[in-house]
């Protein structure tokens, strides 16, 4: 069903559009068509162009000259290297959260691994993995390094296409143990022991994927972004 009652400005749409990406919604070599994403949100073509440049900007979406917009689909080089920015960047940014975390913070994190594991026994193994996301980002956000966060957010963002398209190991989403064990050493203000899990929880995921070639199944467009 269409969305007339929705913010429909460019930026909103593109945030819906991410959202439907990153829960797998709408999976990596998706065609966006401007005149269809127009018709469900009610807006020009105008208005879905510039969402559609700005999901292009942060690497979601692909703009191909002559044939439109399309879900990113990252090559296998790209997953590589986007997993071994994330193990660089997140083990020392996690030392620093478990240095300046407050009781108000370890209740935020709390509240995404409850959502997330809630999402899992509903068999929503998508948004679970965009709930993981966001624990991964609100760490970087408590390090209190912006730059570093602005990074990670992207990476993150890109991991989630990655694993829609590489994923093998699909327990490897929850991450019960680590998320835990993690949370357990902010906690404690133990920098060096929540650097350690960090490191070791990103080389799980990496060896959750299968990294070959795959070719994605889009959804329906107006499924994905409509309900």
């Amino acid at each position: 069903m269409d969305l007339p009652s929705r913010d429909t400005s460019s930026e909103t749409i593109a945030e819906d559009i991410a959202l439907a990406i990153h829960e797998h919604r709408l999976p990596p070599g998706s065609k966006l068509s401007e005149d269809e994403v127009g018709e469900i949100f009610g807006v020009s073509r105008t208005v879905v162009r510039a969402a559609l440049q700005r999901l292009a900007h942060d690497r979601l979406v692909e703009l191909r000259r002559n044939r439109g917009a399309f879900v990113a689909q990252p090559s296998l080089r790209e997953a590589r290297e986007v997993f071994e920015a994330r193990a660089l960047l997140e083990p020392r940014t996690a030392r620093s959260a478990a240095e300046r975390i407050t009781e108000a913070d370890l209740a935020l994190l709390q509240r995404h691994i409850d959502a997330e594991h809630a999402a899992l026994a509903e068999g929503e193994a998508g948004r679970a993995l965009y709930l993981s996301g966001k624990f991964h980002i609100e760490i970087a956000r408590i390090a209190d390094q912006d730059t570093i966060a602005e990074f990670i957010t992207q990476l993150v963002a890109r991991s989630s296409l990655i694993i829609a398209v590489y994923w093998q190991r699909r327990g490897a989403l929850c991450e019960r143990h680590a998320h835990h064990a993690l949370m357990r050493a902010l906690a404690a203000h133990d920098g060096p022991l929540a650097e350690e899990l960090m490191k070791s929880h990103l080389l799980d995921l990496l060896s959750s994927l299968d990294l070959r070639s795959r070719v994605a199944v889009p959804s329906s467009l107006r499924e994905a972004l409509g309900g």
